[in-house]
């Protein structure tokens, strides 16, 4: 395994997944927090930062088919997110694990009903959060 280094750089960009580890987010997100906090980075050095994480699993890569632009999510403190779905509220952007008996459920119905196998990278189900359906109210 190779030297990992750290900059101040990647430090911040680290800051700024952590500090939204609940939602998804794009690149120029942290340009934009990093510019705001007087950080002169290019959006090539963030993309190489993120592409890096994504490599050491650190964060899921999600492409929406809209516009082919990629958002990220944190996984770290959920290891195994490459194995369940997640669901997204459209309004506020929190992503919810689904991490639970109902995942294994759902595979397996699909398997035996479907002959279908669930791949639950980079799958997610949109939807409104608890609090945004209160707001509706």
């Amino acid at each position: 395994m190779g030297k990992v280094y750290h900059t101040k750089t990647k430090d911040l960009i680290l800051e700024y997944i952590q500090a939204n580890k609940d939602r998804r987010f794009r690149a120029a997100e942290i340009f934009y927090y990093l510019k705001g906090m007087g950080k002169e980075v290019n959006l090539t050095t963030i993309y190489r930062n993120l592409d890096k994480l994504e490599e050491n699993r650190i964060l899921m890569k999600y492409k929406t088919a809209g516009d082919d632009s990629a958002t990220y999510q944190y996984v770290e403190p959920h290891g195994n997110c490459h194995e369940h779905l997640h669901l997204q509220c459209r309004q506020c952007g929190k992503i919810i694990h689904l991490d639970c008996q109902l995942m294994k459920e759902i595979e397996d119905y699909l398997s035996v009903h479907h002959e279908f196998m669930l791949e639950c990278s980079g799958s997610v189900l949109v939807g409104l959060c608890g609090d945004c359906k209160k707001k509706l109210r």
